[in-house]
Formats: structure tokens, C-alpha cells, sequence
């Protein structure tokens, strides 16, 4: 049974801990509510910006200081960026969680914000290299088709013009409003005291006293999804990449269980009926998988395939008849019973990791979301019924929700493809055009 423990500084963080007596390391995260979906259209990236300027310098360290250091330790540093929080994680053995913790402190919170120029050249080199890898690309675009003009539609990685063109006192006011104390939470898992931990990330805070320590930021919800849309980027590509699916369902709702095995049953393991009807089958494609994101007041759900043009319109339509026959109840019961061993599976193995662990805990508390027990996540996959699969992908998946983007030679083809699933979204394509 999991047993974690959480405090709050005086600074505003809270902290979150769980003992894992049994390893020799601890894997320790500092979680900011920092993401693309918090900024405004002219700072477009600039959360993924300093998530790399973090590792260029801070106040007491230069940026082969940090590196040094983490290769002394024997440790591993690094840092990620989602449309709704920033996380910098580190493993090291727990011999070493001072150092760690000081080090990390001072990146997250003292950053100078050195070598702007340089690290936006490699910003702009990461934004052409997904641009160049386009089953990298339409999931970018797919984002974009299902929420539009919202913020949650944006890249990640943000856009060549906004990275180019903003400014170091702008990235210096983005990173004072985020990085404040209320809105991180810091979470560790492996062989640690919490009581200690809460020490040590006292004691590193002292030192940069001037960080503020406003409380919690509450981003504004998405009220209602925009109209499904269609997106296309024009390439002169050996095969189609493609994305169809629809807004999902939020981080806190009870449904996840069943779309997890929705998923799972669909196109998210090598038995689903995707990866058997339209690869192991027909061999129609190399690639093909389902996917789901949640977020903390809504979701995506969609299917992704490669393919050649001969096969696109045939792949989309396979596709759409076993999203319509799991809605409509057909769901067998050793398909189901393997899902949900799938899914118990995954998560009993993932913890076994200290990383994945403290994964857990931070991204619980820094979406706010319930952090069950095993126990209870292993009994509310026990307890989903069939219907309630069922009920999700025709109520999710309908026609009528769809949204598509492509990456591919011919934009055409693509409106066939997608007009053999969704009439009335391929004419509102043609129409606009």
C-alpha cells in the first residue's frame, strides 16, 4: 500500500513524499502550474522557452556547474513541459538529496536567464525538427483541429515566430508571475525521511528570499469545446499521417477507468482491435494506436495511423466500424478481462520505479486531482462493465464529434478519407475552403 506524506512551507509549496525503504536512490520533481495553456498568444512557448533556460545558469550555479555536478552525483537531470504544468526532476542516490535539492532550488527559482539568443536558435531548431517529423507534427495539428482558437490547441513547443521574436524581460516577468509558491509542488519518492526533505528544501529556499509566495493560480476552465475542425499541413511524405478522435473526458472523472480500457481495447496494446484488423491482418500500416490526454476540465481521445494513400480512405473506415461496434455493445468478455489486466499490469510495473512514483504524487497534486490508493484504482478497473465501455466510445467517438488532421501529399485524399466517417465535417471543410 502506497503512504505518502504531504506538508506545506511557509513559502506557499507543498510537498509531497513517499518512503521507498527498499531502494537506494530518491527521485525528487518540482512541479509548476506553468504550461501553453497559460499563456497569452504572443508569448506562445515561452513556458517549454524557460524550461531550457532553467539549465543555463541560476544564481549561485553556471550551467557546466549544473551539469557537473549531476554527473558527480551520478545523477540524472532533466525537465519537461505540458499544456498545463512545467516539471525539472532529478534521480540521484540518496547519499546525495542535499546537493540535489540545492542545485535544483536554485535553477527553478534564481534562474539568469543567460544565453537567451543562443537556446532560442535551439528552440528553433527543436520547432523545425517536429516539423519535420510529421507523426510528431499532426499530433500537433490534431490538438489544434479539436479545440481551435483555445489556448489547449497550441503546440507545446510554442511558434517560430513568437520564440524568435520575445524578449528576455518578457520571459523574466513570465517565469516571477508562474513561479511562485502556491502555484509548485514538490514531490519525491524513493529512501527519504519527509521530515528531513522539508528541512532541506527550507534551508534552500532561505537563500532566495525574494521569490514571492502568492498563493495558487486558477486558470480559467474551457467552458465549452469549439465546432469539430479538420487541419492539414501539406507534405511531400511516402505515407499519410493521420489523427481522428474528439475533446475526451477530464483528469478527475470517474469515467478514466473505462477510458482506459477503451483504450486499451481499441488501439492501445498489440492485441487491440487496430493494431490486429488493420496491421497484423491486412498490413495496411505500420504504425496504428489509439490515444487518450487528460486535462484538469477536459480531454482528447483519438486514433493515430500511417499509411500510404491507397490505403488511407480503407484505414479510416476500418477504424470508424470498430469504434461502432464497441459502442454498440460488442465488446467480448476475454477482450475486456485482458484490458483490465493490461491496465493493473502497467500501473504495478510502472511502480517500481521511484521516478514514476514521484510522477504520481506531483502531477496528483499539481492538477488537483484525488490520488487514490492501488487498491482503490485496482478495484475501480475490477468494477467497469462492459456497458460502460461501450457507452463511452459511442458517446466520445459519434460521427458527429470528429475532428481529423493529416499530414500528407494531398489534401484531397484526405477530405475522402475522412468524408467516409464524418459527411458533415468534410463538407464544412469544403465549404470554408
Amino acid at each position: 500500500m502506497q503512504k505518502y506524506v504531504l506538508s506545506e512551507l511557509d513559502s506557499g509549496e507543498r510537498v509531497i513524499s513517499e518512503r521507498v525503504s527498499s531502494v537506494r536512490s530518491v527521485a525528487i520533481g518540482f512541479w509548476i502550474g506553468a504550461g501553453s495553456r497559460d499563456e497569452r498568444a504572443d508569448r506562445a512557448g515561452v513556458s517549454h522557452f524557460i524550461e531550457h533556460l532553467l539549465f543555463k545558469g541560476s544564481r549561485a550555479y553556471s550551467a557546466q556547474a549544473i551539469a557537473e555536478i549531476f554527473d558527480a552525483l551520478g545523477g540524472e537531470l532533466n525537465a519537461a513541459t505540458s499544456r498545463e504544468h512545467t516539471v525539472v526532476y532529478a534521480r540521484v542516490p540518496d547519499s546525495h538529496l542535499e546537493d540535489a535539492i540545492d542545485v535544483m532550488t536554485d535553477m527553478v527559482y534564481a534562474p539568469t536567464f543567460a544565453d537567451v539568443d543562443s537556446e532560442r536558435e535551439v528552440v528553433l531548431e527543436e520547432i523545425a525538427m517536429v516539423e519535420d517529423t510529421p507523426q510528431e507534427l499532426v499530433h500537433d495539428l490534431f490538438s489544434e483541429a479539436v479545440f481551435g482558437e483555445h489556448r489547449l490547441g497550441r503546440p507545446v513547443i510554442g511558434s517560430e515566430d513568437v520564440i524568435a521574436s520575445v524578449s528576455p524581460r518578457a520571459i523574466r516577468a513570465y517565469h516571477r508571475s508562474m513561479y511562485v509558491g502556491g502555484n509548485v509542488v514538490v514531490a519525491a519518492a524513493g529512501n527519504l525521511g519527509h521530515e528531513r526533505l522539508v528541512r532541506l528544501l527550507e534551508t534552500a529556499r532561505r537563500r532566495i528570499a525574494e521569490v514571492p509566495s502568492k498563493g495558487p493560480r486558477v486558470r480559467p476552465p474551457l467552458v465549452k469545446a469549439p465546432p469539430p475542425g479538420l487541419r492539414f499541413a501539406r507534405k511531400d511524405t511516402e505515407q499519410y499521417n493521420l489523427c481522428l478522435g474528439a475533446p475526451g473526458i477530464a483528469r478527475s472523472d470517474r469515467r478514466r477507468f473505462a477510458a482506459s480500457l477503451l483504450d486499451g481495447i481499441l488501439g492501445g496494446s498489440a492485441s487491440s482491435r487496430l493494431f490486429q484488423e488493420i496491421r497484423e491482418k491486412r498490413g495496411m500500416a505500420y504504425a496504428v494506436y489509439s490515444f487518450t490526454g487528460q486535462y484538469t476540465d477536459t480531454g482528447l481521445i483519438g486514433i493515430y495511423l500511417g499509411t500510404r494513400e491507397d490505403n488511407l480512405a480503407a484505414c479510416v473506415e476500418i477504424a470508424a466500424e470498430q469504434v461502432a461496434d464497441i459502442a454498440a455493445g460488442n465488446l467480448r468478455e476475454q477482450e475486456l478481462k485482458r484490458a483490465k489486466e493490461n491496465v493493473k499490469g502497467r500501473i504495478m510495473l510502472s511502480m517500481e520505479s521511484t521516478s514514476n512514483r514521484m510522477s504520481r504524487l506531483g502531477k496528483s497534486l499539481i492538477t488537483d486531482t484525488e490520488l487514490l490508493s492501488f487498491d482503490r484504482i485496482i478495484a475501480e478497473i475490477d468494477a467497469v462493465e462492459p456497458e460502460a465501455v461501450g457507452e463511452l466510445a459511442g458517446l466520445l467517438l459519434a460521427p458527429e464529434r470528429l475532428s481529423a488532421a493529416c499530414v500528407g501529399p494531398s489534401e484531397e485524399r484526405f477530405h475522402e478519407a475522412v468524408e467516409r466517417v464524418s459527411p458533415a465535417l468534410a463538407a464544412r471543410a469544403a465549404a470554408a475552403a
